[in-house]
């Protein structure tokens, strides 16, 4: 194999596998609830008229520290990536593992990937494009660990490293941070009647917000926020549609990044409920340690 083609795919793979951490990592505001589930749609109880805008956010934000898994589906434009769409099941406790469908639109034939994180290794699976480009296997392997300490992946997948480990609810917070939120309306997402918030809040407030904060929670939330600043990104447009159950049913950020805009919506489907990911076979993977190694010895 040429180092050319492999540096080809390297950096098709790189691009996908941050454009997956940032959609994952990024995934707000999915909260738990005692019954695990959001099915009893027709018997959620209406919001309370006399409940604040600011006060509805911050009790949806707190609903998100239990979660132990999610399901939800994604569409958007992510800078440099362009349109994507996917969707995705992610587990965080006991251990953190991922399976993702994702589609960049803009992307052509290229553009549909498949991502797995499990055992604390990403795995990209791409079409028979890729599979000519690596040897016939379908999968390419990075152990995110490694790669963050060697620095093989560059600053891409050093911060998709960073990310990979998130509980991706964090950012739910962020909004308890603006100053003017308010309430847009009811709206009916998924069959689900909700109520619609928005707000403005600047990354520097969230992160000086942090201080009284303890230290465990407040490192995992700048390190949410390093993300946002590594794009360039300066204040965050949020959008929460929250059910009568304060659990938020849909999400939506925008920001305006150094290479594009980010403009992502989350719907959450399900929570709580068990999410099994299985790594690909070794003999159809392809381990980007050993192609970096290979084309570092020429």
């Amino acid at each position: 194999m040429m180092f050319s083609v492999r540096d080809t795919t390297m950096r098709r793979a790189t691009g996908a596998t941050l454009a997956a951490l940032l959609l994952a990592g990024g995934t707000a505001a999915c909260t738990s609830s005692s019954d695990g589930d959001t099915k009893a749609k027709g018997a959620a109880k209406d919001e309370s008229p006399r409940m604040e805008p600011a006060a509805a956010v911050a009790k949806a934000a707190k609903n998100s520290k239990d979660i132990t898994s999610l399901h939800y589906r994604l569409v958007g434009t992510v800078p440099e990536q362009g349109r994507v769409k996917a969707e995705a099941s992610m587990r965080m406790k006991p251990t953190v593992a991922m399976s993702m469908k994702m589609t960049a639109l803009d992307q052509g034939a290229d553009g549909t990937a498949e991502i797995r994180l499990v055992d604390k290794a990403m795995y990209i699976g791409g079409g028979p494009s890729a599979a000519k480009e690596m040897d016939g296997k379908h999968w390419i392997k990075f152990d995110l660990g490694a790669l963050e300490k060697s620095g093989l992946g560059g600053k891409s997948l050093g911060a998709g490293a960073g990310q990979a480990d998130q509980n991706p609810a964090q950012e739910s917070t962020f909004l308890t941070g603006a100053k003017d939120v308010k309430k847009v309306g009811t709206e009916t997402v998924e069959g689900v009647k909700t109520t619609h918030y928005t707000g403005t809040v600047g990354v520097d407030d969230i992160r000086a917000s942090l201080k009284g904060e303890d230290k465990a929670t407040r490192e995992k939330r700048e390190k949410s926020l390093d993300q946002y600043t590594k794009m360039g990104v300066e204040k965050l447009t949020m959008d929460m549609w929250i059910d009568g159950n304060d659990h938020t049913k849909q999400f939506r950020m925008k920001a305006a990044a150094d290479k594009g805009p980010l403009d992502m919506t989350f719907t959450f489907l399900d929570y709580n409920k068990p999410v099994t990911v299985k790594a690909p076979a070794a003999s159809d993977t392809m381990d980007l340690a050993q192609m970096m190694k290979g084309a570092q010895n020429g």
